[in-house]
């Protein structure tokens, strides 16, 4: 099942990634692979947001990327294919299973030695980071009650122009909708939290788009 935006029918889906950067067999066979992990498939990103990645990766010439959450890998692999001859990717995830589906994508890919995997809280992974090189593109798809400092923790070492992409900021619409229940969801307040944090940080600016479940690029504020 390829994993589907927000507001999407499947029809217009389907329509729409065959129309854009479509899907290649390593993709595709990921996509199918992390549908076996069954309702847990759900947290893998959409191709038409993979397609963004990659685009954005080579148009801002990224050296360096972090991720945090990389489940089964797709989000990885479409970074990795963006970053140029001697680009690195630093993947932070707590679970080496999950990571460990993606692995073998990667190296059909011919992606594998730009990427380096940490198992272990990203929060301390990131933190012993050294801000040399700084961080020219970060996507955030993780534990939604972790993402405030996960965005601290980069921001501090984001480039000049780095890009912080940050995954789920739409939560199924549950964001918007007073009526959601957030004792049944506490995730819903978690990033409802987060996106207000992040529009009133002087520091940066930031857009939001309605790619898949919603995807916020954030960068330094100009001046």
């Amino acid at each position: 099942m390829t994993p589907k935006g927000i507001g999407l029918s499947a029809s217009v889906q389907e329509y729409l990634v065959a129309h854009g950067a479509g899907l290649d067999p390593v993709a595709r066979e990921l996509i199918d692979a992390t549908a076996g992990l069954g309702a847990f498939s759900r947290m893998q990103i959409a191709p038409e947001q993979a397609a963004f990645m990659t685009m954005l990766t080579r148009l801002l010439d990224v050296r360096f990327a972090v991720e945090v959450g990389t489940f089964t890998g797709f989000s990885a692999l479409s970074i990795a294919r963006g970053l140029p001859p001697g680009g690195r990717l630093l993947c932070c995830d707590v679970s080496d299973e999950w990571v460990g589906i993606g692995r073998p994508f990667w190296e059909q890919a011919g992606v594998a030695d730009r990427i380096e995997v940490v198992i272990a809280p990203a929060a301390d992974t990131l933190a012993a980071l050294a801000h040399d090189p700084p961080i020219d593109l970060a996507f955030i798809d993780a534990d939604k009650r972790s993402y405030k400092v996960y965005y601290e923790e980069i921001l501090r070492r984001l480039s000049p122009k780095g890009l912080i992409l940050v995954d789920n900021v739409l939560w199924g619409g549950r964001v918007a909708d007073p009526a959601a229940d957030v004792d049944q969801d506490p995730d819903t307040d978690h990033i409802r939290e987060f996106n207000a944090a992040v529009v009133a940080d002087p520091r940066t600016t930031q857009v939001m788009l309605p790619i898949a479940d919603g995807l916020t690029l954030i960068t330094h504020a100009a001046g």
